[in-house]
């Protein structure tokens, strides 16, 4: 993927100011291709960004300390593909955001993104075995006609997301909220470096950024807004699980249920949101059959 000097310069800005593009828009606004982002005062900088004076300087500092940064060829050998929002490979559904990602930072196959049809599976971190035997029936059919099953790598529901789609020969994308210098959970660690290898991690936060509690919700807008549909296996009635559904709905995305016996406390979530309107689902061809793609 060629990068171009606004590109670059993009990519500097984020190191050291790692927020969504809404908070940086009206820098882009002024200087489209951020010639002068390394020749701003304090004070112009501030009020661009609509930071405090204090934090302008500490951030006009580290610009300048990381002008001649290299950076795409430190994350080249990483193994680290950034894709900034102003590159034409930025995937267009992350645009629609109120908060897009500024940069996506991904490891593994970048053609993955073009895939015409994704859909998200998420759940529980708690999920049981049944949500794995539901997957036995909804992953094949979308995986045979080249649906890309997007999810978060958490334990539970997002692993079995993940290893199902592997197992039917289908490809995956995880979506962290962390850098790639870092993983979470460590017991998946196995997982994560197959997906490195065959099919895609993504995360919007640079590789030095640890895991924090904040960063989890965040990457919830990312995983429904690559996903044309979500599908919801167990869940409690309030959890991560049900952030990444409120953004998808927010965006006009289907929503699909995974039906659950009303003694378990994790078939809450998917059976109030069919209550809501959500569409129940016991095969993935119920979702083929509702989607733009065929």
């Amino acid at each position: 993927m060629k990068l171009t000097d606004v590109d670059r310069r993009l990519l500097a800005l984020h190191y050291v100011y790692p927020v969504p593009f809404n908070k940086m828009a009206e820098l882009l606004k002024m200087d489209p291709d951020l010639r002068n982002l390394f020749n701003y005062g304090t004070d112009n900088l501030g009020r661009l960004l609509q930071i405090p004076e204090q934090k302008a300087a500490r951030l006009n500092e580290q610009l300048q300390q990381h002008e001649q940064t290299p950076f795409t060829l430190l994350y080249h050998r990483e193994n680290i593909i950034p894709i900034p929002i102003t590159n034409l490979a930025y995937p267009k559904p992350l645009k629609w955001l109120v908060d897009p990602p500024t940069v996506l930072y991904v490891k593994g196959d970048p053609t993955i993104l073009d895939a015409s049809m994704k859909v998200a599976i998420i759940g529980s971190r708690k999920a049981t075995d049944y949500s794995k035997r539901a997957l036995s029936f909804i992953v094949p059919p979308l995986v045979d006609r080249g649906a890309v099953i997007v999810s978060g790598l958490a334990k539970g529901a997002d692993t079995m997301a993940h290893e199902s789609a592997i197992h039917f020969g289908g490809k995956t994308i995880a979506v962290l909220g962390h850098g790639l210098f870092h993983l979470y959970p460590y017991e998946n660690r196995g997982l994560a470096e197959k997906l490195a290898e065959h099919h895609l991690l993504l995360t919007e936060y640079p590789p030095y950024m640890r895991p924090a509690r904040w960063t989890f919700p965040m990457r919830n807008r990312i995983i429904s807004g690559l996903s044309e549909s979500v599908i919801i296996t167990e869940s409690e009635e309030k959890s991560g699980t049900m952030s990444t559904v409120d953004h998808a709905l927010e965006h006009g995305k289907a929503i699909y249920a995974v039906p659950g016996p009303i003694t378990s406390s994790l078939s809450l979530g998917p059976n109030k949101l069919i209550e809501q309107g959500a569409k129940p689902i016991w095969n993935g061809f119920q979702a083929l059959e509702n989607s733009s793609f065929l």
